[in-house]
C-alpha cells in the first residue's frame, strides 16, 4: 500500500467507479446495495459529468497509486426547499479500512459543504448494528435524529437504520 491520494473524477474512472461499488458490495452488508447490484458504466460517466460545476453535488475518490480504494458523495436535490441538505455516502475498501482513509472523506466533504455557500446541513443514513460507523459520524458532530423499524431485508433478517444529521456553519 502506497501514498493515499484524494481527488474528484473524471469520466475515464466510470469504469473503475462502478467495479469498485459492485467489488465492495459483496464486501459488506452494510450498504444499500449487493455485489453486482451498481449502475452499468454509461449511467456513472452520465453521473461524473452532472457533477461538473455542480455546486451542491460532489464526489471524492480515494486511490492507492491508481486503484480506488474509497469513494465519499454528497448528493442532494437542487428543489428550493431542501437543496440546503446533502446526503453523505461513503464506502472504504475492507483490506483500506481503519487508516484514517473514511476520516478524511468525510473531513473533505464537510469542509467541502462549508465552502460551497448552498449546503447547511448534512444528513445519511447507517444500520444500527454497524457501530463502527456510527461512532465514526458521532465524532464528526452527526447525531442520531431517528430511527426507522425493519428498514433493511436481508437473508430473511430485518435490521433498523439510523437516520443522522448535523447542521454545518
Amino acid at each position: 500500500m502506497g501514498k493515499i491520494t484524494y481527488r474528484n473524477p473524471v469520466v475515464e474512472d466510470a469504469e473503475k467507479i462502478v467495479e469498485f461499488y459492485n467489488y465492495v458490495g459483496g464486501e459488506t452488508s452494510y450498504l444499500s446495495f449487493e455485489k453486482d447490484e451498481y449502475p452499468l458504466d454509461v449511467k456513472a460517466q452520465e453521473d461524473i459529468k452532472g457533477l461538473e460545476g455542480n455546486v451542491n453535488n460532489t464526489m471524492l475518490l480515494a486511490l492507492d497509486g491508481e486503484e480506488i480504494v474509497g469513494i465519499a458523495t454528497i448528493y442532494s436535490s437542487h428543489k428550493i426547499k431542501s437543496r440546503h441538505e446533502g446526503e453523505l455516502g461513503i464506502v472504504v475498501a475492507k483490506k483500506y479500512q481503519g487508516q484514517g482513509i473514511g476520516s478524511t472523506l468525510i473531513q473533505m466533504l464537510i469542509d467541502w459543504c462549508k465552502g460551497n455557500g448552498v449546503t447547511t446541513r448534512i444528513r445519511l443514513d447507517t444500520r444500527t448494528d454497524n457501530t463502527a460507523a456510527a461512532s465514526l459520524y458521532m465524532k464528526f458532530g452527526f447525531v442520531v435524529e431517528g430511527c426507522c423499524k425493519n428498514q433493511t431485508l436481508l437473508n430473511g433478517r430485518y435490521y433498523d437504520l439510523y437516520i443522522m444529521g448535523m447542521m454545518i456553519k
